[in-house]
């Protein structure tokens, strides 16, 4: 079954007197528990792609359905639930709250999304201990390293059982032995079940994913299966 369907989005921005085509006709599918990654030069189109698919913008013309249902029928209020409920956000610069420890950082998509305090708090517990930080808990973002801040972030984006996992250049500000430790983590979440879009233009961490697509001048310029993924062996150490 099918989670995205994308059938001939563009997307034109208005710079000043001039048209930007960031995205011409783009079509794809991206099934349940898929693991994908979309890469492309800068300039390609794969920043405005992923904020397509994480319904942080929409497109000019063509439609996007998420789990069969049309996205530009839905209200800013829909549009919120799904993004924080159904897509679990990780980006580069993990994007934390500096005063607030590692337990109340993963708590904020619950605290959004109106669950009790008891509940959160367990569940950003249990999260926490996924990723291997259950002693760390109550640490904030300066006491933590870049690894252990990006486990935190992806915590942050498992705690709401999402249906996606949105990850932008995930590993982009960590050194090569702590990028290993966090695809070994995004490949044991794609394991369990999650599906996994990965932004990236490193290519090393693309062939982790299962399936890649790229981008150049705002089109599909290759979509293919990888024929020998990489599947990462590195565990978490202890932190």
């Amino acid at each position: 079954m099918n989670i995205i369907n994308i059938e001939s989005i563009a997307k034109v921005y208005q710079v000043g007197s001039e048209e930007v085509h960031a995205l011409r006709d783009v079509s794809l599918t991206i099934d349940r528990n898929e693991y994908v990654a979309i890469m492309g030069p800068s300039g390609s189109g794969k920043s405005t792609l992923m904020n397509m698919l994480g319904c942080l913008d929409t497109p000019s013309s063509g439609k996007y359905e998420f789990k069969a249902v049309s996205v530009s029928d839905m209200t800013d209020n829909d549009l919120a639930k799904i993004r924080n409920k159904e897509i679990g956000f990780v980006f580069q610069t993990f994007n934390l709250l500096s005063r607030s420890d590692a337990l109340h950082n993963v708590e904020l998509p619950l605290i959004y999304a109106g669950v009790s305090s008891a509940e959160r708090k367990e569940r950003a517990r249990q999260a926490l201990i996924d990723v291997g930080l259950g002693d760390r808990m109550h640490h904030k973002p300066n006491e933590l390293s870049g690894g252990q801040r990006q486990r935190v972030a992806v915590a942050r984006a498992l705690v709401t059982n999402p249906a996606i996992i949105l990850a932008d250049e995930p590993t982009g500000n960590l050194d090569s032995k702590t990028g290993e430790e966090i695809m070994y983590l995004f490949n044991e979440i794609h394991e369990k079940g999650n599906t996994i879009i990965l932004v990236t233009h490193e290519e090393y961490i693309a062939e982790h994913a299962a399936r890649i697509i790229r981008l150049k001048d705002g089109l599909i310029e290759k979509d293919e299966i990888v024929p020998n993924r990489f599947i990462p062996k590195t565990k978490i150490t202890a932190p």
